[in-house]
């Protein structure tokens, strides 16, 4: 897949994600590198202060660090339309973490959002 379309995916994966959230998200970039350092099979990586803990002193700092990794999850579908949901899942994981979610929140509230879905 070239890089163009993986990036138009994760623009589309980034409106996905519903108003009232997006335009919560502050101080946080997200990035498209190919391969997690050290290979491996990871989507997608936050890296920052996630907001729930951000204090007053939370000046001057460096914005948050989303990365979605490109190589890992193209070998991993099948489609071009299961690299979409894949990126989708992916952002809102990461996006996720930066309100302050954990791993295993993050993985309840995917659970249920899968179900509404299937409904």
């Amino acid at each position: 897949m070239k890089k163009e379309i993986f990036e138009q995916l994760v623009e589309e994966g980034i409106g996905a994600i519903p108003e009232k959230f997006r335009r919560l998200i502050e101080n946080a970039a997200i990035v498209i590198e190919d391969e997690p350092e050290g290979g491996g099979a990871l989507f997608g990586l936050y890296e920052g202060i996630p907001k729930v803990v951000r204090g007053s002193n939370y000046t001057s700092v460096l914005p948050d660090k989303i990365t979605i990794f490109m190589n890992p999850i193209v070998a991993e579908a099948r489609d071009e339309e299961e690299i979409r949901e894949i990126i989708r899942d992916t952002v809102w994981h990461e996006i996720a973490h930066h309100f302050g979610f954990s791993e295993k929140e993050v993985c309840t509230a995917e659970r249920r959002r899968r179900r509404k879905t299937k409904l």
